[in-house]
Parts: structure tokens; sequence; C-alpha cells
């Protein structure tokens, strides 16, 4: 019997094998894939595009024809005439699986569109912007001094501002002479001030006085999403913020997948790397629109990344970076045109890229180091910028070490059997009655608890869609409060926890957290999903001890959680399920989205630019790969919270049940069940 094609969508990560004539919107709605239809699958809305993808996936096992998808059909030719498709899209309703295919849903499909859960953190900046507006008067020409329309403008810029030794972009020249006519002999011109050895160069020029005002944008580039902030360069409001999936995800969630696809595949590097920056541009446009401005007045952009991405966006294959020693093509500062980079801003708008600290900690982690300043604290702070690639940082004024953990996709809700990111619907916060094993939670879009008043008519038009993945952590510690999880991660059944929610999954149990509806399937808590939890936390807390043990310490001062996930992780429960190290609650804070106001204060303060380029250099780089240690922390760390550290912090505030639901064949009725509180100190 022929195998039916399996079917794999991102970035939701659901999978299912269809027959060969299955239309791709029938799969997804039978798999739950958020895929949008409004005229139910006739063709005509077109909701319901998406983008295959195509060549070798190792992560999955699959190679991807060309011929998974049925041929361009009528229906599809029509709507590209009249509207136009962008290219490699088709209409989920007409095209028709033929063999295996990976098949992403881009987030304008999706009904939940995505929420990109990274803000602007209110921050005192010092303002010292790269590129700033200077109103001058020139001297007209005269015949007893033939000097030229650009050199009196150079000379006036020197008297009136003292800025020296100023140069013209080339496009500067072709406009000059209408600019200063038409402005009666005065102009305002935008200046990029010069950095890295470079003279101060006219970017822009408006006939007189010009009173609105020129923008940047502050750019976070993470494995996940994207997230950007728009700024005025005169007074450093955030005047947009907007976000978006980024479009590599269909080559692989995670970095290793992303790697390995440029590995496999020729031209594949080439292939994301348009991919990012196709997505730059359309968030771009988006967050100018927002704004309600030209986009042509963003003249400077400063992003953040992590390695592979930095590889990625600058068209650097990231062949290197998949194996050790892990080299990075350059680790410094880069300073560039954003037409280098095929951005679609002013024609002469500048970049700044953060310096990288190594090779596989990248930007990011040093703009998060730039927000929160490590090097001079005090006390002894972790950082912990929580993605799926956690960066961690420790150190004071002494010394600041720094690492990354491969943590995985877990934490943005995939891998998990009800997952999902970040979106309306998804539930984000629970809670477990410890006597009685029942659960509320609250989904995103609502402020209501499900056992509120009115809870079921404020989620009738999201509906209960999925678990994100704050909710999965909460669950999960939640469980191993109430009893549910043993220390080992595994799920007691009905008899041994005293809940009837404790259902048979396979093998194992599953826990019921809600009971599902017509529209949308019970949403349950698995073992196969506490594992996944228990692989992403273990990575996070080894990193986090390894650089402890560097130190010689077993405590640390206070601890700083970072990133836009980092910034919804309850440190109880993260603590509970041995995220992080043992530490009086009060002092685990978050940071937000610290990456993000790093690339903000790099924006609006070019002088913090050289700083954090001097504290680079000065971090001491640590490699996760080749320390022998890691992988002992790694064993300790799998279990919840921890089968070797003590936490007598944590445990001095909560009770965690002693139970053991690992049967090990006994046939004794007690089933391993036995409990046992420890006590509180």
């Amino acid at each position: 019997m022929t195998k039916e094609p399996l079917v794999i969508f991102t970035p939701s990560g659901k999978r299912g094998n269809f027959p060969v004539g299955t239309p791709v919107l029938t799969a997804a709605r039978q798999l739950g894939v958020d895929l949008d239809s409004v005229c139910g699958g006739r063709g005509i809305c077109s909701k319901c595009q998406i983008t295959p993808s195509y060549g070798e996936f190792p992560k999955h096992g699959l190679t991807v024809a060309d011929d998974a998808l049925s041929e361009w059909n009528a229906v599809e030719q029509r709507y590209e005439d009249k509207r136009g498709l962008k290219q490699g899209r088709r209409l989920g309703c007409q095209a028709t699986i033929q063999n295996d295919v990976v098949i992403d849903v881009p987030p304008e499909s999706q009904v939940h569109k995505q929420v990109v859960r990274k803000r602007a953190e209110a921050r005192d900046i010092v303002m010292n912007p790269s590129v700033r507006l200077h109103y001058v008067e020139v001297q007209e020409p005269d015949m007893h001094d033939p000097s030229g329309d650009l050199e009196r403008l150079v000379a006036a810029l020197e008297d009136q501002w003292e800025i020296k030794d100023v140069c013209p972009d080339l496009h500067i020249l072709h406009e000059l002479q209408s600019a200063l006519r038409k402005g009666k002999w005065a102009v305002t011109a935008a200046i990029h001030m010069g950095e890295a050895g470079e003279r101060p160069r006219i970017m822009h020029l408006w006939p007189g006085y010009y009173d609105g005002s020129i923008y940047g944008l502050a750019v976070d580039l993470g494995s996940t999403t994207i997230a950007a902030h728009l700024c005025d360069l005169q007074t450093g409001e955030v005047v947009a913020s907007s976000g978006l999936m980024n479009p590599q995800i269909r080559f692989g969630e995670d970095l290793m997948s992303r790697v390995s696809y440029s590995m496999m595949n020729p031209g594949g590097a080439d292939e994301m790397t348009n991919a990012v920056r196709e997505g730059m541009n359309a968030l771009f446009t988006q967050i100018a629109a927002e704004a309600e401005i030209d986009k042509a007045l963003i003249m400077d952009a400063v992003f953040v990344m992590n390695p592979v991405m930095h590889h990625l966006f600058l068209g650097i294959d990231p062949y290197e970076l998949g194996q050790a020693p892990f080299a990075l093509a350059t680790s410094d500062a880069l300073h560039l045109r954003a037409a280098d980079l095929d951005l679609n801003l002013h024609p002469a708008a500048r970049t700044y890229i953060l310096p990288c600290i190594a090779g596989h900690v990248g930007a990011d982690a040093a703009a998060v180091a730039l927000s929160e300043a490590p090097e001079k604290s005090e006390d002894l702070v972790l950082i912990v910028d929580v993605g799926t690639n956690a960066e961690i940082q420790l150190g004071n004024k002494t010394k600041v070490l720094a690492c990354s953990s491969p943590t995985g996709p877990a934490f943005e809700g995939a891998q998990i059997s009800s997952g999902q990111r970040a979106a309306p619907g998804a539930i984000e916060r629970v809670e477990i009655d410890p006597v009685t094993k029942e659960p509320r939670f609250r989904i995103i879009g609502s402020e209501l608890w499900s056992d509120e008043d009115g809870f079921d008519i404020a989620v009738a038009n999201t509906g209960i869609t999925g678990i994100c993945g704050s909710g999965i952590i909460e669950a999960i510690a939640e469980m191993r409060l109430a009893g549910l999880v043993d220390a080992s991660g595994l799920i007691g059944n009905a008899d041994q926890t005293g809940s009837a929610r404790c259902i048979p999954d396979g093998r194992t149990q599953a826990y019921v957290l809600w009971q599902g509806t017509e529209d949308n399937p019970a949403i349950t808590v698995t073992n196969p999903d506490i594992r996944a939890i228990q692989m992403a936390k273990a990575a996070l807390y080894s990193g986090a001890r390894l650089l402890m043990d560097k130190l010689e310490i077993d405590t640390v001062d206070r601890i700083v959680l970072a990133g836009a996930f980092g910034a919804h992780i309850s440190p109880k429960h993260a603590m509970v399920l041995g995220m992080i190290p043992d530490c009086p609650l009060d002092k685990v804070t978050s940071a937000g989205n610290a990456a993000g106001t790093g690339a903000r204060i790099a924006l609006l303060n070019s002088e913090a630019r050289s700083e954090i380029e001097q504290t680079v250099r000065d971090i001491v780089k640590i490699e996760t790969a080749v320390e022998p240690r890691f992988q002992e922390h790694f064993v300790n760390a799998s279990a919840l919270p921890n089968s070797a550290e003590p936490f007598p912090i944590l445990n001095a505030v909560v009770d965690l049940p002693d139970v053991s639901f690992n049967t090990g064949g006994n046939d004794d009725g007690d089933g391993g069940g036995r409990r046992r509180r420890r006590r509180r100190g």
C-alpha cells in the first residue's frame, strides 16, 4: 500500500498524511491550521494564499519535489491576471497535494494574525543621533568669486554649524542647485555626522526651512519574529512599533535547521537572505503607513540579531556557524548603506549593525548588554534573553561572561501538541487548584479568567485555539505544584492523582486543560509536551549554571529575564520548572525586549555605539559545546526543578509534592503514586 503524502505546515509545525488530490485548504482545516478563507474554498476571496517550499529539509527527513502540489490552474491564473500573486504563492483552495510537501502560511493568510509581543520599553536615552537636520543660509554666486554651489554650502555648514569637511552623496549634486534657488539661498540639510572615520555627508536637502522631522528604525531581527520601532530622530519618540513573523521560518524553525537548509540546497542561503529582506521591506512599508509618514524620511536604521540571522541578513553563507569552531565571517560592528542590503528606505539611508560577541552569541546579546549594562553592576546579575536560542550573560563591574544555549522553539509554543504562537485565542495564563485539580486560565485578547462570569462571551470572537509559550510554562509548573506531575516529568493517571482530567494518551497520560467545543478541539498537556519543555529549560539552566561554575559561585544576586517571551514568564513558575537558578523571587525581574531597547539606544545615541563595541571586546565568551560540565548540568536540569540542585529559596515559598508516577512494573495498586509533601524551609 502506497503511503499517503506527508504535509507539514509552518509556522505551526502541524503535520499529517493526506490522500493525493486533497486541497491544501482542506488539509489545513483538518489539522486545525490557521488558514483563512472567506469564500469557503471557491477561489473567489484569495484569503487562503500559501507558500510551498521545495528542496531538502533534513530536520523533517523530507525532500520536497517540484511536483509536490498540483499544477497552476485557471482559477489561480485568473486571480494572478486580476490582482497579482506574490512570487511563489498559491491558492490553498486550488492547489492539491500530490507528494510530500512543506507549506508556509504567511501572516496575512492567518485568521488569528500574529501578535508580535515586542514593544518599545520606556527608557531615558541621551539624544545624539547620527543623522541631524541643519538649516543654513548660503552665499549667492558671484562673478568675482567663481566657486561652485556645493563649495559655498560646505563653507556655510562649517561657518554656521562648525561641521567641517562635509561631502555630498552623488544624488545631492543632482538636486542642489534647484533646492538653493527654490529656497532663496537657504536650505535645510540632513547630514550623517560620520562614524568609523567617515566624513560627514549630506544625505538630503529641503529648500528653505524644513519644519518636519526625520526618522530612524531600531530593528530586532529574531529567529521567529522581526520587530521594528520607528523613532523620531529629533525627539527620540517612538512614533510606531510593528512586527511580523520572520519569513525564514518556512526553511526551519530553529537556527540549525536553516544552516542545514543552506548546506543541503544550492542557493539556499540566498533564498533565505531574499526572504528576510523582503520581509523587512514589507515591515518598513507597514510601519511607515501606521505612522503616516513617507518611507523616504527614514534615514537611519540599527539592527540587532543572532549570528545566523546576522549572516543570512548580510548575504553570508552561515556554513561555518554550523560546525566547530563556529567562526563568524566578522564579529565587528558594521556601518553600511541601506541600499547595499536591498532595503527600501531613503536612497542615502545608513545602517548600523551592532557587533556580535561570539559564534552563537550575537548582536542581539550585545544590545541586551547595552540596555542592561552588566559591566556597570555592583551586584552579580544573570541576564537571560529567552528565545529560540537563549543568550546568557553573567557578571558585574569585575567581569562579564556570555554564552548561548540551544533551547529550540518549544518556548514559542512549537513542538507542543496544542501549541501556537502568541495570538488572540491562545491560553497564556494558567492556575490549577491543588486540592480539586481543576484548572482556570486566561487567553490572549481577554482579561477574564475562564471561571469568571462573561468569559464565554468575551472569547466568542477568537475562540480558545491553543496554548502559547507562557501558557505551557505555567500549565506544567501548576501541574507540578498540584501533584499532577512528578519530578521526572511524568503525568500521573486518574487513580494516582485523584483527577479525572488525567486521561490515557498512548503509553503515558495527558491532562485536559480545556474540554473543547465543536469548533475548537480540546487542549491537553501531554507527556511529550512536558518532555519538550524539559529539554528546552534544561538547556537554558545548564548555560546559566556553566557561567556560574566559571565564576566559582552557587548563587546570583539577581536575575533579569529579557526577550519578548521573557517579558511574559512568571518568575515563580520559571523557578518551579528549574528554568533559572534559585533566587529570591523579588530579585527576578523582566527587562522586556531588552535587545530592542539596546537597538533604540544605539539608534538615538551614536556615542553608545562605540561604548558597546568596547564592552563586547571585554566580555569573556564561553562555548557550551566544548564544555564537559554542560552535559552533566543538562541531565540534572531535566528534572522539575532539578535532580542535584536543592533550590532552598524556592522550597521556602512553595510546596512541591514529593510524588512518583514511574510504576516500574509494580502491581501493588498504588502505582508508585505515594505522596509526601516537602516541608517549607
